[in-house]
């Protein structure tokens, strides 16, 4: 990560207008919403996503979460929802990355990269010509019922943080995040973005003191890497 960047923000697995007011005001860049994803207990339907996307203020992105794999069925959903961005959390074919970046060439893709071992570098060079971003989540994808996030578990850091030197795209960083450990996190891994999901939450809810705390700390963790860049100059 270029220290004199800040540190981007999304949040994730929104459910209402309320709680898209709260990401902005706290000064979120980005909002999540899961559609698509059967496993997830925080799927919003597809045509509330859509009143929300029409009203959500630009330059805010609006992140589509979907588990499809099919390249044909994930440009669908984004179609539906009118999302500046898909977040893709399956390992799709090499094929279907390619064909969706045809179908959805003004839409940014972003591709999850479930962190389970030193494997996950395999998939920098499979995917990275297809999509503007990689985004790293702990997660099972592999499991008989599959976990593609939202398990409020960290993942192996040291990993994550070489999977960024190698990438030649920017990487968002989530899986576990909260105020009490995102700053160790982006002075780690130096990653383009952090995405919060349940670590802002309490009964399911976004929490505006967890969620300002949160912003606290991703802001504190950018200040002293300013600093200590000037220091090494």
């Amino acid at each position: 990560m270029n220290p004199h960047r800040r540190t981007r923000i999304k949040i994730c697995c929104m459910s209402s207008m309320e709680e898209i007011q709260t990401a902005i005001n706290a000064c979120a860049d980005a909002v999540g919403f899961v559609c698509a994803t059967p496993t997830s207990i925080r799927t919003i339907d597809k045509q509330k996503v859509a009143q929300i996307t029409r009203v959500v203020p630009p330059p805010i992105d609006t992140f589509v979460l979907t588990s499809e794999t099919e390249a044909l069925k994930i440009a669908e959903n984004v179609k539906l929802t009118g999302a500046s961005t898909v977040q893709i959390l399956s390992h799709i074919s090499l094929e279907d990355s390619k064909l969706l970046s045809e179908l959805l060439p003004n839409t940014k893709r972003v591709q999850v990269v479930h962190v389970e071992s030193e494997e996950s570098f395999d998939l920098i060079e499979k995917y990275s010509a297809y999509v503007h971003s990689f985004l790293l989540d702990s997660g099972k994808p592999n499991l008989k019922t599959p976990e593609f996030g939202g398990t409020g578990r960290t993942h192996d850091w040291t990993i994550s943080a070489e999977f960024v030197r190698r990438s030649p795209i920017p990487v968002f960083l989530a899986g576990g995040l909260n105020s009490e450990n995102v700053l160790k996190a982006i002075k780690l891994v130096r990653p383009y973005g952090v995405d919060l999901c349940s670590g802002a939450r309490t009964n399911n809810r976004l929490d505006i003191q967890k969620l300002e705390a949160f912003i606290n700390q991703v802001q504190k963790a950018d200040a002293d890497l300013l600093n200590e860049a000037f220091k090494l100059d």
